[in-house]
């Protein structure tokens, strides 16, 4: 309290603080409440007073008013920021509370300080009266993008149009009053334009995020007259094609004045009015500012050193993705603006690589004009799959291609010693727009778009199109193998290309595609060697190469072991390479380089390998004669994940049952062949890597918990994967699966269960893992250690209180699984005969430890209620599994709750909540069958449903929680 109270005199006192002071210091406040929301102090909630308080800063100056008003928007924020650091359940508790006690005051203030301010002539020159708009625009806007109903939606996008405003706001809104307010400041559009001008940044952000939500032209013209829309059309334009020609003034803006434009051509195919829409007019000038604008850049960036947007490609591809729906409006315009465009710019290149006086800094300048040209063509072809076209715009995109492929033959004939980066990922991106509008399973063989090509190139059809392709696609390999970007992108077109088996029998007939199934090396494909000038996290992309042609080999191998062999040659001939010089202990250095490079093309090579003929051939070639090889790698080099990653990734996807692949002949030992070594190497690497003792907090992933989790996805899919009889191994005294089983512990014990949940990749392995254990071998989870068991049993509690639905569902369901068991033990007890006493001791173990540890299973069922009645429930179903059975293991603590919720609640309401219990367990008999698990499911949806409506407060009652442990 003393803290608040100081920061509010302070800001009182000094009004006229630099906006980020005043800013940090309103947060600290907000924080402040939030966390003190419920405290009580001689039976008031002191920390609530924060409105009145605000209240009074309202009523001195201009500066005072925006500070309360900042406040509150920052107040609205913050309760609605959810902190991940702190249980959900409280989070939603405050800002439930926040919700129905204050949120509706605040809007209310709001508006009414909006009408006072709407009152008098706006003049957005005055920085003051500027500055106030601003800030009461921003607290409605925050009010009404409160989470009210707990989706935990995604406030950054812009696509947000449906607000649930809770029932007891109706009265506001159907207030005539109200909506007059808005739409009047809608009305005020054509002079609020023409006074924003480009003179103030945050307001030029703020006002093209405004226009962005305007989804269409229709909507537009319900919000201005017939006779204003003609102005208003304009006004938007022409501040549109300004911001395009002062681009680097606020460069992340053009993006919302696209996604306007975007919208808008794309709306015209359904105009149904007899009005113009002018956009006719308007769109290919903004197509035209938008190439023009791009091409001036260059030089500006080149010679003033400034960042190049090229560089950004997220943000280009963002905007030309954009921009291809707007630029085939009128597109005969925009075709001629590109053809002579591109003519120019190629001509003056050329002119450029012949003279000898060429100057390096006009090279550079006329490469990145090409590199944005050849990027804009790629884009307007595109453009074709989200606009109707006509015969005669494919042939306008036929006379834009020759021309980049025009360039391609340019480009390629000076390589090595000519070459451009950014020209080359322009041209891969021209190449797949071209591929997804042209080139594909669906294509129209009369397409016009080959009518000029065939004069110019000769290219009739998409077969010798995608001739060309891995014409091009083979150049990139070879020569640009030191430059990761290219040879990434080049390997995703190929991928890509791959992927569709109509095209697949297309490409194996072309000559460069026999040319890489028979010579894929590094002589051949430099990218594929192992020179230190090459980094480690560059090896990625072969993952993706042997992917591709291993897709391409499936197209004719059938059963043809030979070929696959011959396939398999250069890396038999690396492994045999590997092997001699681990027996000679030389060249460690060069060893671990080719390991990475072999693990990582392995992996592609198994996750094309669907079929079990294929994948056979694979393991046959693996095993034994190689697996040991990988095994001493981990071995050795457990410490270094650059090394141990790949190889632990090629076991994962090795143990991947995919379209049942590992399911052997019947007289095939392969699949515990294939298991036993994957165990080894999962206890190989948990032993070892406990040894690292403590990391840092920046070297746990990395380091450790990278690896286990995927070691644990890798134990998942054996456990799931229904290729291994494991009773076989305790049959037999064979020990492999036991030492799995105890390497998980191990790791797992190793792990804090923040760690467990914070890291994505970690939850989503161990928790699915968990799960099938549950399922199948609670022999192992009830022989547990209590110190272990209590360990699991709090990571699932836990774990239900997640955002992600993978890891609460599996909590769920491993739950359920346990839960079951142990109802089935106290159900059966006595009554089993004498040969069933080991399962009857089992049952009576875990049975034990959860009367030893009641509060277990009472914070889980306290956690799913809260879930339940507090929460945005996004899978009900699978929470009502496991909360029936611990309701019935439960039944005195579930009355607890039952009657902490009903004695919470006004007397009215008391009565209503203790019906929609008693509804709950309507017709819910005392067992667990599928049928009687149904009925509960459906009756907890009607309950959730009926609950939610009881507890809609009118501002008078506060929500409880169901938190009692």
């Amino acid at each position: 309290m003393d803290i608040r109270n100081y920061v509010l005199n302070y800001v009182a006192s000094q009004p006229k603080l630099a906006p980020f002071v005043i800013q940090a210091l309103t947060q600290v406040i907000a924080k402040i409440t939030k966390l003190g929301w419920f405290e009580v102090q001689k039976d008031q909630f002191v920390f609530r007073e924060i409105i009145a308080d605000v209240k009074k800063f309202l009523q001195g100056t201009v500066e005072h008013c925006i500070i309360g008003v900042t406040i509150l928007s920052e107040l609205t924020q913050e309760m609605n920021l959810i902190d991940y650091s702190r249980p959900s359940a409280k989070h939603r508790k405050i800002a439930t509370s926040f919700r129905d006690t204050s949120l509706k005051d605040i809007l209310v203030l709001a508006c009414s300080l909006l009408k006072e301010v709407l009152a008098k002539p706006l003049n957005l020159q005055d920085q003051c009266q500027q500055n106030l708009v601003m800030q009461v625009l921003k607290l409605v806007l925050n009010c009404l993008n409160f989470d009210f109903i707990g989706s935990s939606a995604d406030e950054s996008a812009d696509d947000l149009c449906t607000v649930q405003i809770p029932t007891t706001w109706r009265t506001i809104f159907l207030e005539p009053e109200t909506l007059d307010l808005f739409f009047n400041l809608y009305h005020s559009l054509p002079p609020l334009l023409s006074q924003l001008g480009l003179s103030d940044p945050s307001n030029y952000h703020e006002f093209c995020r405004f226009l962005a939500r305007l989804k269409t032209n229709y909507q537009l013209g319900e919000l201005v007259t017939v006779k204003e829309y003609p102005e208003v059309i304009r006004l938007i334009a022409n501040f549109t094609i300004a911001s395009l020609q002062h681009w680097e003034f606020a460069p992340n803006s053009i993006h919302y004045l696209l996604t306007l434009w975007q919208r808008m051509v794309a709306s015209v195919p359904f105009v149904k009015s007899t009005e113009p829409h002018l956009l006719d007019t308007y769109a290919p000038e903004i197509t035209k500012a938008f190439i023009t604008s791009r091409l001036e850049s260059v030089a500006i960036v080149v010679r003033d050193h400034l960042d190049d947007p090229l560089d950004d490609t997220t943000t280009v591809f963002q905007q030309l993705e954009q921009l291809c729906t707007v630029s085939r409006c009128e597109y005969e315009k925009t075709c001629a603006l590109l053809v002579q465009l591109f003519d120019q710019n190629a001509q003056n290149y050329q002119k450029l690589l012949h003279s000898a006086s060429g100057i390096t800094v006009d090279i550079t300048i006329q490469e990145g004009r090409l590199a944005w040209l050849v990027y804009l063509v790629g884009t307007v072809v595109g453009g074709r799959l989200t606009y109707t076209s006509t015969d005669e715009h494919d042939a306008m995109d036929g006379e834009l291609s020759c021309r980049v492929f025009q360039l391609i033959s340019l480009m390629d004939t000076g390589l090595p010693r000519c070459s451009n980066e950014k020209i080359e990922l322009a041209i891969l991106w021209f190449l797949d727009q071209f591929r997804k509008t042209y080139v594909g399973d669906q294509l129209q063989r009369t397409s016009k778009v080959y009518a000029r090509m065939s004069e110019v190139l000769g290219i009739t059809d998409d077969s010798h199109v995608l001739e060309t392709f891995m014409t091009k696609i083979v150049t990139n390999l070879k020569y640009w193998g030191r430059c990761e970007p290219v040879i990434s992108r080049t390997l995703q077109f190929l991928n890509d290309l791959s992927v569709g088996y109509i095209l697949l029998k297309k490409l194996v007939k072309i000559d460069a595609v026999k040319f890489m199934l028979k010579n894929h090396t590094s002589e051949h494909f430099p990218f594929l060697g192992i020179s230190e000038s090459y980094s480690l996290s560059d090896f990625r992309c072969r993952t993706t190469f042997y992917t591709v042609l291993t897709r391409l080999l499936m197209v004719e191998l059938g059963e043809d072991e030979d070929e696959f062999e011959n396939f398999m040659l250069p890396l038999t001939v690396a492994f045999e390479t590997v092997l001699q010089i681990f027996n000679n202990n030389f060249k460690q250095e060069d060893v671990k380089r080719m390991l990475i490079g072999l693990a990582r093309d392995l992996r592609g090579i198994a996750f094309a390998l669907n079929t079990k003929t294929s994948y056979t051939m694979l393991f046959d070639w693996i095993y034994p004669a190689y697996l040991p090889i990988l095994q001493n790698a981990v071995e050795r080099w457990y410490g270094e994940p650059a090394c141990t990653t790949p190889i632990l990734k090629l076991m994962a996807e090795l143990m991947q049952n995919r379209s049942q692949r590992l399911n052997f002949d019947v007289s095939s030992p392969n699949g515990i062949l294939l298991f036993r070594e994957a165990s080894k190497m999962v206890c190989t690497y948990g032993n070892q890597i406990l040894s690292l003792g403590s990391l840092s907090k920046d070297q746990i992933y990395p380091m450790k918990l990278k690896g286990i989790s995927i070691c644990y996805s890798a134990l998942k899919s054996a456990l799931c994967g229904n290729y291994v009889s494991f009773g076989v191994f305790k049959l037999y005294g064979d020990n492999h699966f036991d030492n799995v089983l105890q390497a998980f512990v191990k790791m797992l014990l190793s792990v804090s269960h923040s760690d467990l949940l914070q890291y994505r990749k970690l939850s989503q392995a161990y928790y699915p893992l968990l799960e099938c254990l549950t399922q199948d071998h609670m022999s192992f989870i009830i022989n547990l250690e209590p110190p272990v068991l209590m360990y699991v049993l709090t990571s699932v509690s836990q774990g239900l209180t997640t955002f992600d639905t993978v890891v609460s569902s599996s909590c769920c369901t491993s739950l359920d699984y346990i839960v079951t068991y142990l109802f089935k033990h106290i159900a059966k007890e006595g009554k089993k005969p004498l040969r069933c006493r080991e399962a009857t001791q089992a049952g009576q173990r875990l049975f034990h430890f959860m009367q030893q540890n009641p509060d277990v299973l009472q914070q889980t069922m306290s956690v799913l209620m809260n879930t339940i009645v507090f929460e945005d429930c996004r899978n009900q179903w699978s929470v009502s599994r496991p909360l029936l059975g611990l309701i019935l293991l439960n039944e005195k603590y579930f009355s607890e709750l039952r009657a902490s919720l009903i004695n919470s609640q006004p007397l009215p309401k008391q009565e209503v909540l203790a019906q929609c219990f008693r509804n709950l367990m309507e017709g819910v008999e005392q067992n667990l069958s599928v049928k009687n698990r149904d009925r509960f499911t459906q009756n907890l949806s009607v309950f959730r449903r009926d609950v939610a409506e009881a507890l809609r407060s009118d501002g008078h009652t506060e929500p409880c929680s169901l938190d009692m442990s």
